[in-house]
């Protein structure tokens, strides 16, 4: 039998003054699974979203994501620097993998110096570029595609100008590019 990714056991939800929100909530589920949650409005929908992606852990029983379970959520109001471009905040997706770049230009630079650390410059080369494999060979044609696929605004955009939709677009756009393994849209 498939393990798990994600599994609740009786999980309850209380908020001053007393006010249930859930109560004896259990599921588990396996890979691959795409699951919709359906509820009237303050139902608690959002509330079992925000505990299964461990930004409420003040429950009753237990919420038990697989290890190392990379969990994105999207909220239904995303916080997007207002100051940042449309590219800016997208590039945030990749973060890691852009600062990996940028570390490992410096790594070649290194080489060059008197004192250079061979074995020590090597390891972190390994390490950099494995970051960057992982995330594929052409991650500015991943930006490029991302963005068209999801109809982004241009790439100079301010966000704090944009409307409620497109920071929600671009917000999706930055969480789908940090390929998350479990994503919630709440």
């Amino acid at each position: 039998m498939a393990q798990y990714v994600f599994s609740m056991n009786r999980v309850g939800k209380i908020v001053p003054p007393k006010r249930q929100i859930l109560k004896d909530i259990s599921l588990s589920f396996f890979p691959g699974a795409k699951i919709g949650v359906l509820g009237t409005n303050g139902s608690g929908k959002s509330t079992l979203l925000k505990i299964m992606a461990g930004l409420d852990k003040e429950i009753e029983g237990e919420a038990i994501p697989m290890a190392g379970l990379n969990i994105g959520y999207l909220p239904q109001e995303p916080q997007l620097d207002p100051t940042q471009t449309v590219r800016e905040s997208v590039e945030a997706g990749m973060g890691k993998v852009f600062a990996a770049k940028a570390r490992l230009e410096e790594v070649y630079t290194a080489y060059g110096e008197e004192n250079a650390d061979f074995d020590a410059l090597a390891a972190e080369q390994a390490e950099l570029e494995a970051i960057i494999a992982t995330a594929g060979t052409d991650s500015e044609h991943q930006l490029e595609i991302a963005a068209d696929a999801l109809r982004l605004p241009p790439w100079d955009a301010n966000i704090g100008v944009l409307s409620g939709g497109e920071k929600r677009r671009v917000a999706l756009c930055r969480l789908l590019l940090s390929k998350p393994d479990m994503l919630l849209l709440d």
